[in-house]
């Protein structure tokens, strides 16, 4: 599965998969901020009509939709902030934000929690740092043992 071998292709791979990353949350951010321009606009457009419940209930309701939108824009933007911080020039003995890490069948990516990717031929997953799976494999080593969707995997490999 790992078909990176020197310590130079594994920083570059490292890289091409964080700005990956950074490029989805960044579109991310996109959306959000499109989404809250939407729902700001959809408040101001409604009439008021003679029945004043539904005008109250539509505001209501696209303001709550603002809100929504605003907390997952800071969510994001803080991920990406994050994410920016991640030092992809180093490889990593033990598990660390940053790391690859590789078992017989599945691939993580410790940075961002971005889901299962298919990246450069390597499926993945793009796993957070505060994610449950990634507190249990910190400061782990090729070698060690975790369990994943209630299977138990072994680390062949990390960098």
């Amino acid at each position: 599965m790992n078909k990176l071998q020197t310590n130079i292709e594994k920083v570059n791979y490292k890289k091409r998969l964080l700005k990956l990353c950074v490029e989805m949350i960044e579109q991310r951010i996109a959306a959000a901020a499109i989404a809250i321009e939407n729902a700001q606009s959809a408040a101001n457009a409604e009439e008021k009509s003679s029945a004043g419940d539904k005008y109250e209930t539509s505001r209501a309701m696209s303001h709550l939709e603002k809100d929504m939108y605003s907390r997952q824009l800071l969510a994001n933007q803080q991920e990406l902030e994050a994410l920016l911080n991640v030092d992809c020039d180093k490889l990593y003995d033990n598990i660390k934000i940053g790391s690859i890490i590789f078992c017989k069948d599945l691939a993580f990516f410790i940075a961002a929690g971005l889901g299962k990717i298919n990246f450069e031929g390597i499926e993945l997953y793009l796993v957070s740092p505060l994610a449950p799976i990634a507190k249990q494999v910190f400061n782990k080593k090729a070698g060690a043992v975790f369990t994943f969707k209630k299977m138990e995997l072994v680390i062949t490999a990390t960098f």
